[in-house]
């Protein structure tokens, strides 16, 4: 038995197992077509994300709209311990709040950039992975 060995090759991060309810099944069908989605209320016009039946503002009805991707880091965290198995073979990793240009504040993963780099305020776009067959995630990558 015992801990297997590291390797350069490093196992799949756990991907997100949604319920495809009426509410949430549009915004992980956008994601997994490469599109983050959020919802406008159609009488207030506030935007908002995750999914909801109503707005939250007003409960007035809302409406899916592509949102640009496009964002700043609002708050993050380089994460240089986690013994979990696989997030230890991802380690350092970078966890952030992140101000979509729409408004809504979304939690994710900053990729693709060297974590001491990272900070408040800088311009991230999104990267999209496919994680089953009606589904994918939003990551977050420094804005070219």
């Amino acid at each position: 038995t015992g801990t297997p060995p590291l390797t350069d090759e490093r196992p799949p991060k756990p991907r997100p197992a949604p319920i495809a309810d009426h509410d949430s099944a549009p915004y992980w069908q956008g994601l997994h077509d490469g599109k983050l989605l959020v919802q406008r209320c159609q009488d207030c016009h506030q935007v908002q994300l995750y999914p909801r039946d109503r707005c939250l503002a007003c409960r007035g009805p809302v409406a899916w709209e592509e949102a640009s991707g496009r964002g700043t880091v609002y708050s993050f965290t380089v994460i240089r311990q986690n013994y979990a198995r696989p997030f230890r073979d991802w380690i350092p990793y970078v966890v952030a709040l992140v101000d979509l240009e729409e408004g809504p504040r979304v939690m994710t993963d900053l990729v693709d950039c060297d974590p001491d780099a990272v900070q408040v305020g800088m311009p991230v776009e999104a990267r999209f992975e496919v994680v089953s067959d009606d589904a994918g995630i939003a990551l977050f990558t420094p804005a070219k």
